[in-house]
């Protein structure tokens, strides 16, 4: 039941970092100016990729997660990028507040 669990706490992780990115680029693209400025779209734009690395690194540990009964622990390097992807993704959350 664990991994089915972790499993599915990693989908909703994924999903909330997609409505996350989705929402940058909503509130960038209806900011007073107008529209898109170029800072905008460069925060946007590594919200986007931001999302699609952590998808990916989720995707593999789901696929582990899936695959074993006794799955291994998350590795350094993984959890480490989990780590990097969430800061990353708060502070041009951040700098779009500001």
């Amino acid at each position: 039941m664990q991994p089915e669990r972790t499993r599915l706490a990693w989908r909703r992780t994924t999903l909330a970092f997609a409505v996350a990115a989705v929402l940058a680029g909503r509130q960038v693209a209806s900011s007073e100016h107008g529209g898109l400025d170029a800072a905008g779209t460069v925060v946007v734009a590594l919200s986007v990729l931001i999302s699609l690395v952590f998808l990916r690194a989720a995707h593999r540990r789901i696929r582990v997660l899936g695959a074993n009964v006794h799955p291994p622990p998350l590795s350094t390097g993984a959890a480490l990028l989990a780590a990097g992807c969430t800061v990353a993704l708060a502070a041009f959350a951040s700098t779009m507040v500001l």
